[in-house]
């Protein structure tokens, strides 16, 4: 059964850094494209960051996280990151983790976590 659990998500100050976390069960991390997702308040969800497949997998971010935040994978944990750093008070928000997954020949059907809150205030 596919599951996604984000945690890591807190308080933090404007220029702080926090990671966030997704660990992953029944699938592997490293063998799929994962993203992250936020959605702030009174705005639909947007994409953050992805990594593709691979112990190499292809880093791509929306412009706002470019510079800032790093996504990342850890095999091991089957486990996937995400870095923040130089918060900003627009970064508030709930953030997910999702996946894509195709079996049998079935169209991909998306998956989701149930998100961590991440609030950035003085």
């Amino acid at each position: 059964q596919v599951q996604l659990v984000e945690s890591g998500g807190d308080l933090a100050l404007p220029g702080g850094s926090l990671r966030l976390s997704c660990q992953a069960s029944g699938f592997t991390v490293t063998s799929n494209t994962m993203r992250w997702y936020r959605q702030r308040s009174g705005k639909e969800r947007e994409w953050v960051a992805s990594i593709g497949s691979g112990k190499r997998g292809i880093r791509t971010y929306a412009g706002f996280a470019l510079d800032r935040f790093t996504i990342s994978t850890d095999n091991a944990k089957n486990t996937l990151y995400l870095q923040m750093n130089a918060l900003k008070a627009q970064d508030t928000g709930l953030y997910y983790c999702n996946v894509k997954l195709a079996e049998g020949g079935a169209p991909p059907v998306d998956y989701w976590g149930r998100g961590t809150q991440v609030t950035v205030s003085s």
